[in-house]
């Protein structure tokens, strides 16, 4: 099994801290994102690998394991030994331990969005089972007639789980494993990083006929490449024109639902904000009403002029001074 540097893919030190890791991936995702790179399986690739860099640096107990593995890999090499008689045993998800929540995913791609995909054999092998692991109560035994415990529930169980910004607006479904069980679990519209999501009666199994707690998913919500969410609102920002700044006119805005049009009125100075309402994201308990878009825009200024522009211009500052 081949190892993978995350550090190297998102080209970040191995110090660096969770604010250069986040901006790092932003900076690869906007720039391989398949939706500005259309059939290029190239980008679509380096899209994939930092996503899945990003899996593991953006969490702190994936990190934890992953940079104990690196430091024995490394190690392992540095003695001349060779890599593929490397002990994977220790790592690996499915290793020593009591049974494990294992998350998957009703749809690989709606991880990544448009031409996404899965993780890697690496991945899967070294983090594809982590989670809370399940404890048990041993049963109180003894002589007749002694003390018998009182029943007690069990404890809850939180587990993370990271869903794309596409998935916190739509809803999206997973589906889990526990104790070779599987049970789905549908993520609502409208959560945001922090929100727990509970599947009764998964957790830590009670004591003395006592019943079992429940499983709490940790909603993190990972950062999109366009937009920023600020509680309901979307913030995204969209290049215009000089001469529709300066004169008015439409331009076309992405959203999570499609196209939508903005219009721009003349005199619009570079920085301004419009709001396009209720094409946020969904409140939590109220699906049907959305927060707004927020749309900074930014002024493109033409970087050569004709002679007949550059007359014109000239005119024009000829006026500006009168």
């Amino acid at each position: 099994m081949e190892y993978k540097d995350y550090y190297k893919i998102l080209g970040v030190d191995k110090n660096a801290d969770e604010k250069e890791i986040k901006k790092a991936y932003r900076k690869l995702a906007r720039e391989h994102h398949p939706d500005v790179n259309p059939g290029n399986k190239e980008a679509e690739a380096r899209f994939k690998e930092a996503n899945e860099a990003y899996e593991v640096l953006g969490d702190a107990e994936k990190r934890q394991k992953y940079d104990r593995l690196g430091a024995n890999w490394n190690a392992f090499q540095g003695a001349g030994r060779d890599p593929s008689g490397f002990d994977w045993s220790q790592w690996t998800a499915g290793g020593p331990g009591g049974p494990r929540v294992n998350m998957q995913y009703g749809d690989l791609n709606d991880l990544f969005g448009q031409g996404g995909g899965g993780f890697s054999e690496f991945f899967q092998s070294i983090f594809g089972g982590m989670g809370g692991q399940y404890g048990g109560a041993g049963a109180a035994s003894g002589r007749a007639g002694a003390y018998q415990p009182r029943p007690a529930r069990g404890q809850n169980v939180e587990h993370p789980i990271e869903i794309t910004l596409e998935e916190a607006f739509n809803g999206a479904l997973r589906v889990l494993s526990i104790d070779n069980r599987r049970i789905e679990v549908k993520i609502p519209a409208g959560v945001r990083t922090g929100s727990k999501v509970r599947v009764a009666g998964e957790g830590y199994p009670g004591a003395a006929g006592g019943g079992a707690g429940d499983l709490f998913l940790v909603v993190q919500v990972r950062p999109h490449p366009a937009f920023e969410r600020k509680g309901d609102d979307l913030q995204t920002e969209t290049p215009i024109g000089l001469y529709t700044a300066l004169l008015g006119g439409e331009v076309i805005v992405t959203t999570l639902t499609g196209k939508a049009t903005l219009n721009i009125p003349a005199g619009t100075q570079p920085g301004q904000t419009f709001r396009l309402r209720g094409q946020g994201m969904p409140h939590l308990r109220e699906p049907s009403q959305r927060g707004n878009l927020l749309v900074k825009v930014q002024v493109r200024l033409p970087k050569q002029l004709n002679d007949r522009e550059r007359q014109l211009f000239q005119e024009l500052a000829s006026l500006a001074s009168e």
